[in-house]
């Protein structure tokens, strides 16, 4: 079971990895900046179409208890 602590340490980890919130209704949240998401009790709050000054169009909740699984999101190639 995903906690929101185990969240937390994914958004303040340094450096930050950007992963995925796999819900179990099969609909994901990526997370490509710790910037984009807060953690409460029993909700993540994600940010949804950031503009370039980082305002979110709007925000989509996710009940932990709903998180069947975190995943790493591969990291961009550059060269």
């Amino acid at each position: 079971m995903t906690t929101a602590k185990q969240i937390r340490e994914l958004l303040e980890a340094g450096p930050f990895r950007p992963f995925r919130i796999c819900m179990s209704d099969g609909t994901y949240r990526d997370i490509t900046h710790q910037d984009m998401a807060w953690v409460t009790r029993s909700t993540v709050e994600v940010g949804i179409n950031l503009d370039a000054d980082g305002f979110a169009e709007y925000v989509a909740s996710c009940s932990i208890l709903r998180i069947s699984k975190l995943e790493d999101l591969p990291e961009p190639v550059t060269n």
